[in-house]
């Protein structure tokens, strides 16, 4: 069948022995991909003696004759290049072969190349992985991918066939593939969050296939050893599924007689995964700060879910009954790319036709205090000349005018997202159409925008006060901005590459602190006042104090920027607004105005540090999220 190009989605399961992938079209249709035949494509991939790399069924036949140029799992991250053989082969391009691959027979169905890519990540994968990841994908030549974690993914499948979750429920999801992922997560009102995981390489599918050749060849120990073992997996996993139906197997193996498997040797072999899988959910739940009774479900997936009394074995250890999906070694991927539901869970592209109320008043407040202050600071100026031929301007305060510049590019950012809603929905290029791509054009939009009004105060300063040139003016309003303008251009980038999305989404992102805002708008004015109003004998005393409680403000406005914890800002408040109360002057309105705006920048500077560059896990009060060190990548299957 053919579907439009632009608006399908492929989802991609990368575990650690095969790989799943999954088409969507636009009416939520979903198409699992077949490589030679098969509804999977093993991970192994085997590198030629010119070093290109073969994967799926001409891999294991040339896996056969050269077993050591058969690499079993490439997606493991790797700083240097893979030997093979003494030669060094670059490990991005190991990785890549399979989700190349991928990539190709997805285009092949649809009929075009695919732009809404998601790839399926561990929990546990920090961002080291994740960047890994998504070089893996550029060099495949994917688009840049959507990384969705595989139980979050798992959990919204959930939701989308049907399985009642209310909000602040509590579940499990085991994902036993070739190895196993447990985690605890709880949906919150915005989506699925993860409490805890916990991982464990050695004790799913990969090592019960292990195990099974050891039986079948009458050696416990072979594998590992016998290079031979890595050809043969795909004959021990058909096996392993058939004994699911049937007592016994015949099952073919390279260079030797093919051997008798019998349920018994699968239920020995495996008897140890649900004894684990058991006692990582018993932890990982306790890390969670949680007991088991407050479970509303366990739910288990991937490919080696069917093991032999699996679910009877969990049951018995920790007391309840895990619930085994339809297709689970598709139930991650499925989720992933929403099929059958209309972007659930928040999996989808945020579309902002009219802002929210929370949104409004990110663009409001910001606005309407460039406006105020604009305002002022042309109606509080005078134009005097000497000797009717030098006009020159007294009064004006370039720190006021400073301050509306970057409360109009603050106003436009927060703004950002809706901009680039309504960009994308009239532009023909579908890179726009992404989640990412509406984020960074609406961010450059923002940008140019805020810019130009900016400098459109500055050009209507000039026309007002003749006796000023138009480069003072344009000094004044562009120059403090820069920074800000640069920190902005930066997440538009972080935005495109789609390398990270920040927690709380990119609106609540661009949103400039509303207080910091206000309370820096009110001590301008304050200030202003204080240097502009006719100082009658009885009112000098209360102009003055409203002058120094401007400067105070300003420095409020100052720390609320710079500084987030209440503790910090009481600290670092103190000789800041001290400071900027006693320098309230005629002369000094400059520098308060420059001050805040360089705050702002920092602002700016640590939002895309600790929410882009470098993020803190979130957690919720009462909550535990912990990430097993050494985590290894999430089985898919076996």
């Amino acid at each position: 069948m053919s579907m439009r190009a632009g608006e399908t989605r492929l989802a991609i399961d990368c575990g650690t022995t095969s790989t799943k992938a999954l088409l969507v079209g636009p009416d939520g249709t979903s198409t699992p991909l077949s490589f030679d035949g098969v509804p999977y494509l093993p991970s192994a991939v085997y590198v030629s003696d010119d070093g290109e790399v073969w994967t799926g069924q001409q891999a294991r036949q040339a896996g056969v004759a050269a077993p050591s140029r058969l690499i079993p799992s490439p997606r493991r991250p790797a700083d240097d290049d893979v030997t093979v053989d003494g030669t060094a082969v670059n490990a991005l391009d190991v990785a890549a072969a399979p989700l190349r691959r991928a990539a190709a027979e997805a285009e092949r169905v649809a009929g075009a190349p695919v732009r809404d890519v998601r790839l399926v990540v561990p929990a546990g994968w920090g961002p080291r992985r994740r960047t890994w990841l998504r070089q893996v994908a550029h060099r495949a030549g994917l688009p840049q991918p959507r990384l969705v974690e595989a139980p979050v993914a798992v959990a919204e499948h959930l939701l989308a066939t049907g399985v009642q979750l209310p909000v602040g429920a509590f579940i499990v999801v085991c994902d036993i593939g070739g190895g196993v992922e447990v985690t605890v997560l709880r949906r919150s009102p915005s989506g699925f969050e993860v409490l805890a995981t916990l991982a464990d390489p050695s004790a799913g599918g990969a090592a019960v296939d292990h195990r099974l050749v050891g039986a079948l060849l009458g050696d416990v120990n072979v594998a590992g050893r016998d290079a031979v073992t890595g050809v043969m997996m795909d004959s021990v996993r058909a096996a392993k599924e058939a004994l699911g139906a049937h007592p016994a197997v015949t099952v073919p193996l390279p260079d030797r007689p093919p051997v008798i498997a019998n349920s018994a040797m699968l239920a020995d072999a495996a008897r140890s995964v649900p004894q684990r899988v058991a006692q990582l959910t018993q932890e990982a739940v306790a890390a969670a700060e949680l007991a088991i009774g407050d479970l509303a479900g366990l739910y288990c997936v991937g490919g080696s879910t069917h093991l032999p009394h699996l679910d009877k074995a969990i049951a018995e250890q920790i007391d309840i009954t895990p619930t085994a999906l339809a297709e689970p070694a598709l139930a991650a991927a499925r989720g992933a790319a929403g099929a059958g539901a209309t972007e659930a869970g928040g999996l989808g592209v945020e579309e902002v036709p009219v802002p929210p109320v929370r949104r409004a008043v990110a663009i409001a407040v910001p606005g309407f205090a460039s406006l105020a202050l604009i305002w002022q600071c042309f109606m509080t100026a005078e134009q005097r000349n000497t000797i009717g031929v030098y006009l020159w301007v007294a009064n004006l305060n370039w720190g006021e005018f400073t301050m509306a510049a970057v409360f109009a590019l603050l106003a436009c950012l927060a703004a950002g997202t809706v901009l680039g809603s309504l960009i994308a929905a009239r532009s023909p290029t579908p890179g726009t159409r992404t989640e990412g791509g509406k984020v960074s054009v609406g961010i450059l939009a923002a940008v140019s925008l805020g810019a130009a009004i900016a400098g459109l105060y500055a050009v209507v300063a000039s026309q007002y006060f003749v006796g000023e040139t138009l480069g003072r003016f344009l000094s004044w309003a562009l120059w403090p901005i820069t920074p800000i303008i640069g920190m902005a251009v930066a997440m538009a980038v972080v935005a495109a590459r789609q390398w990270r999305a920040p927690h709380g989404g990119w609106s609540a992102l661009l949103a400039a602190p509303t207080g910091s805002i206000v309370a820096a708008t009110l001590g301008m004015l304050l200030v202003q006042y204080a240097l502009t109003a006719r100082r009658w004998p009885d009112m000098a005393l209360l102009i003055d104090v409203a002058g120094r409680v401007g400067g105070l403000l300003i420095g409020v406005g100052v720390v609320m920027a710079l500084v987030q914890p209440l503790m910090f800002r009481l600290i670092l408040s103190a000789p800041l607004v001290v400071i900027s109360a006693a320098i309230v002057g005629p002369y000094s309105t400059g520098i308060l105005g420059v001050i805040y705006a360089l705050a702002v920048a920092v602002w700016w500077a640590a939002r895309l540090w600790t929410r882009i560059i470098r993020p803190a896990q979130p957690a919720l009060p009462g909550e535990a999220r912990v990430l097993l060190t050494g985590v290894m990548p999430r089985g898919g299957g076996g």
